[in-house]
């Protein structure tokens, strides 16, 4: 994967200081973004300088060493610093700089430069908490930039120095180590995001009115995911393409080709979510149409019920209405009214009313209000 030539070969060594006047400073300065920086000879441990300037220094010393550097969110400066001592190509550096990359692989001359998409499961808030990381992989250093929480390179760390035959085998197997914990983080997540899909099943068949909400966040993030892994499976390839021609060991070809069958895997697996949720976010749009028809027609028939209501009432006080009218005018208290002193005044308004009340009856029956 890539050509150990000395150091010596491919990058000019530091003019001593004049004799006047005070030193020069340091390539770039010094900061809580370096997490570790550390030389390894023969898969070994063998220093642990404290800043960029004393690693440079010593690993110009040793040129059968191999530099781990691995920085946190780097300023400016320090990845300058960075480009100056090792030679990178200041596209990559920019996109280091920037983040928000898509996952890639490129080569610049003899270095290779990686962007990764960890991606980890946050049990409390159920959602997926993704980062990211660029690697700067040259014959004889390795440089981390690590954007966000995940992945946890200390422990990749760690798994390298216990293992130093896999260490010796150079930077290709540090970018090894890290595109395997990297795949390994996503498992987790697969899990949790299975588990999601379970419980947004038994929401959306239970009548839930928040699982639209869910579904739609989780399907944002299983878009962020595919984005994660994807690429991954493309870039793999192409490193396995360039085994026969930059001699990459047979057991780490094994390795690598492990983590592209995970990789593939994942990838289907997220596929598979993605899918599962449009089509729940489908049938829970059916269900919620259905219940709010069921709900207008219950309303509909609420409404019927009702307006039938009012019309027998309506149709009463109507009925009830001619005889207080008739009632109500020979009540006046007027000596001089027509038929007032009639005789026949009493029966002819009893008869009067009980026609009218009968006559309304029969036409609200007819008109079927009663």
């Amino acid at each position: 994967m890539s050509d150990r030539r000395p150091r010596a070969a491919r990058r000019r060594s530091p003019e001593p200081p004049p004799a006047a006047g005070p030193p020069e400073p340091a390539a770039g300065p010094e900061g809580p973004s370096v997490v570790q920086a550390t030389l390894y000879r023969d898969g070994r441990r063998v220093a642990s300088p404290a800043t960029l300037a004393e690693t440079y220094r010593q690993l110009r010393e040793h040129p059968d060493g191999m530099a781990w550097i691995g920085l946190h969110r780097p300023t400016e400066q320090e990845l300058h610093s960075l480009a100056a001592e090792f030679d990178l190509h200041e596209l990559a550096v920019e996109d280091a700089l920037e983040a928000h990359q898509r996952p890639k692989l490129e080569r610049y001359g003899d270095t290779l430069f990686v962007v990764l998409r960890a991606a980890r499961y946050l049990d409390a808030q159920e959602e997926v908490d993704f980062g990211e990381l660029h690697v700067f992989v040259g014959p004889d250093f390795l440089i981390t930039v690590r954007h966000g929480a995940a992945p946890d390179l200390s422990a990749v760390r760690r798994r390298m120095e216990e293992n130093p035959a896999l260490l010796s085998l150079g930077p290709e197997a540090v970018l090894y180590a890290i595109l395997d914990a990297v795949v390994d983080g996503y498992a987790p997540v697969v899990a949790g995001v299975q588990n999601d899909v379970d419980e947004i099943e038994t929401e959306v068949f239970g009548g839930d009115p928040a699982v639209s909400r869910r579904i739609y966040e989780l399907s944002r993030e299983m878009v962020e995911f595919q984005r994660a892994t994807r690429p991954l499976v493309g870039m793999l390839h192409a490193l396995m393409a360039g085994f026969a021609k930059y001699g990459t060991d047979e057991e780490l070809q094994r390795y690598l080709r492990d983590v592209a069958d995970h990789v593939t895997h994942t990838s289907e697996r997220v596929d598979g979510f993605r899918q599962a949720l449009t089509e729940i976010l489908t049938v829970n749009a059916t269900l919620v149409t259905q219940q709010q028809n069921a709900e207008m027609r219950a309303l509909a028939e609420a409404g019927f019920e009702q307006n039938e209501e009012i019309k027998k009432i309506s149709s009463w006080a109507a009925i009830l209405f001619a005889p207080t009218l008739v009632g109500t005018i020979y009540g006046m208290n007027f000596d001089h009214m027509p038929e007032l002193h009639w005789a026949g005044g009493y029966p002819f308004a009893v008869v009067l009313m009980a026609v009218v009340c009968t006559g309304l009856y029969v036409v609200f029956k007819k008109k079927d209000w009663l």
